[in-house]
This record gives C-alpha cells, structure tokens and sequence, in this order.
C-alpha cells in the first residue's frame, strides 16, 4: 500500500535536490559572518575593478578637452570628486551586498534544515514499516 504522507515528502526532498539543493548545502558549510563577509569582500573588489574600468573608459572619451586648460586646482576638484564617488559607491555596495548574503544564508539554512527534517522523518516512516512487517 503507498503511503501518500511519504510519497509527498520524497518528491519535495527530490525536487529540492534538483531546484537548489547542491548550491544551499555549499552556503551552508559556511557561517553566516564568514559567508557574508567573502561575498561582500568579492562584490567590493568587482565594484573597484568596474569603477576603475569606466574612470578609464571617461577619461579616454573626455581627458583630452580636460586636459588642455587643465590647473591643478581643477586637478584636485577633479580627483576629490572621483575618490568620493568610489568611496560612496564602495559603502552603498558594501552594505547592500553585506545584507543580501546574510539573508541569502539564512534562507539556505532554513531549506536545509527542512530537507534534513524531511528526509529523518522518510526514515522514521521507513523504520515504522520495517518493524511492522517483522
């Protein structure tokens, strides 16, 4: 006789397993701060190498008229800007990626959590019907 209870947790274990089991078992070896932290430390270097990629894009399309009456108070203006915008850039992105990778742990260990407490009781049901048929 099938058992419709079972039937229901192995398919919801089967199609976790597919959807995003592997990714949420690796998220889950880590700790929550030291998965946060990694993600955010590898969003922030992203965000300084296309920062420092469209400053070079900027001043290959517009240095030349910059720099034909440039001074070196318009030099330091110039720079002061460039340094405050990646400073910004930096924390907005910072912070944003340091909030979205805890959730993201979280939310992973919870699906893992669920999946391990379906699969005991797969085995506590598969038990119960081991001892009934002795």
């Amino acid at each position: 006789m099938l058992d419709k209870k079972k039937i229901r947790l192995m398919t919801r274990a089967a199609i976790y397993e597919k959807e995003c089991g592997d990714e949420d078992i690796k998220i889950n070896s880590y700790y929550r701060k030291d998965y946060s932290t990694l993600n955010t430390w590898i969003t922030l270097i992203w965000v300084t190498v296309g920062f420092a990629l469209l400053a070079g894009l900027l001043f290959i399309g517009y240095g030349e008229p910059l720099m034909e009456d440039l001074t070196f108070v318009k030099l330091f203006i110039l720079l002061a800007v460039a340094v405050g915008a990646y400073l910004a850039l930096l924390i907005i992105y910072g912070i944003g990626a340091g909030s979205f990778y805890k959730k993201k742990h979280i939310r992973a260990k919870q699906r893992v959590k669920k999946y391990i407490r379906d699969l005991s009781r797969i085995e506590k049901m598969n038990d119960k019907k081991e001892i009934n048929r002795s």
